[in-house]
């Protein structure tokens, strides 16, 4: 790897940034060699966290010059994000620690997407995040390795994971954001919403954060074998999403992955309604004027 701080000159944002190391390293591998980049940019240590309260952490000087991040222990995927994370601080120098020098961050500032307005520590740890998540799965690569999967599947995203070294839920974001189709990635935690990550163009889903998952849906079939991403298969598409009673309803379908944690994710595939044809339109239009009109 030949990359150097140079590189990066007047990059300020996190797609900036990744751009440019991009352009310095057009041959990376993946998974993405993500302390050897911190090498190269200036980390001079990478070393144990050993706190509850915290999952990262960043020392660096003032003039940003050099620095060492700190990384929970725990499983490769969650360490790498943390890492990726704490670079993505000290690359970016407009991110100010709240103790000179020094930054530290939670597990839910690595969950972080949407911040508060005003609130600038929110603002930077979703830039940091950004900034992980696009140096881990570099767009070219990423979209590479989705080129082979067709229909939205759950073993999708745990290919990806395994491949890019991620954590599921990070390879969720990504699967989300990058598949063609109308999809969404419910994460639950003992049988309740916890977050939600959906396609542009899939609508709001009514389940909200902190709500039991429904009790028709998928998720409470007790088939459902640990780390085995389930069938897909259809379900009533009120359970997750508004549908309006004067118009046809979509088809939704779910699968659903179990891990050993409590923890689960479900995964929403919406299909676009059939175009109506002139025959259903007329019979369609007739049947409300009769209903409304009071006429039998």
């Amino acid at each position: 790897m030949a990359i150097s701080r140079i590189d990066l000159g007047g990059a300020g944002s996190p797609e900036a940034l990744v751009k440019r190391i991009l352009q310095a390293e057009p041959n990376l591998s993946m998974p993405v060699p993500i302390q050897e980049m911190c090498a190269r940019l200036g980390i001079l240590r990478i070393e144990d966290l050993d706190t509850d309260e915290f999952e990262g952490g960043l020392v660096t000087n003032a003039k940003r010059s050099e620095g060492t991040i700190l990384a929970k222990r725990g499983g490769e995927p969650r360490r790498r994000f943390t890492i990726a994370h704490e670079l993505g601080h000290f690359l970016m120098a407009h991110h100010v620690p709240d103790q000179p020098g020094r930054f530290l961050c939670k597990s839910s500032d690595l969950r972080r997407l949407t911040a508060k307005e005003g609130d600038e520590r929110q603002l930077r740890e979703i830039e940091a995040n950004r900034f992980a998540a696009l140096v881990l799965m570099p767009p070219h690569l990423l979209r590479g390795a989705m080129a082979a999967f067709r229909e939205p599947d759950l073993q999708h995203v745990l290919a990806l994971a395994r491949d890019f070294m991620v954590g599921k839920e990070a390879a969720a974001r990504a699967y989300v954001q990058y598949h063609p189709e109308r999809i969404a990635i419910v994460v639950a935690g003992n049988g309740r919403v916890q977050r939600c990550y959906r396609s542009l163009s899939f609508p709001t889903i009514i389940c909200g954060v902190g709500r039991p998952v429904p009790t028709r849906s998928r998720y409470h079939n007790s088939s459902h074998l640990p780390n085995i991403a389930g069938d897909i298969a259809s379900c009533s598409p009120d359970l997750w999403i508004d549908v309006r009673r004067d118009l046809r309803a979509p088809a939704l379908y779910e699968q659903v992955y179990l891990q050993n944690n409590g923890f689960a994710m479900i995964l929403l595939r919406l299909e676009p309604i059939p175009e109506e044809s002139a025959e259903e339109r007329r019979l369609e239009e007739g049947w409300r004027y009769r209903f409304h009109s009071g006429r039998r």
